[in-house]
């Protein structure tokens, strides 16, 4: 019995520890390993989805992966918009005879 309880405490103990704020030093760590490229990726995607992140900064890693994942979707559509009408735009031009 004595086990479950030290299990129950141990799990209780992570639990709460995850749920506490994240301090100004760690916020500073984070911005500036956001900082980098590839590592901000990589570190977005241990800090979302690693079992052993503080909530606000897992809920961060999420939101800001989802922010990407939104500007990546913009960009291609803009991107095959613009590049549609220049193509037939081009292609009208070809039609003109001087």
């Amino acid at each position: 019995m004595d086990q479950f309880q030290n299990h129950n405490q141990n799990g209780y103990q992570q639990q709460n520890q995850l749920a506490e704020p994240v301090s100004f030093k760690e916020w500073m760590i984070t911005i500036l390993l956001c900082a980098i490229p590839i590592v901000n990726i990589i570190m977005l995607f241990v800090w979302a989805f690693g079992g052993n992140t503080k909530i606000s900064k897992s809920n961060y890693a999420k939101a800001s992966l989802l922010w990407a994942a939104i500007g990546i979707v913009l960009y291609i559509f803009i991107f095959l918009l613009f590049g549609a009408a220049m193509i037939a735009g081009f292609s009208e031009m070809g039609n003109y005879s001087y």
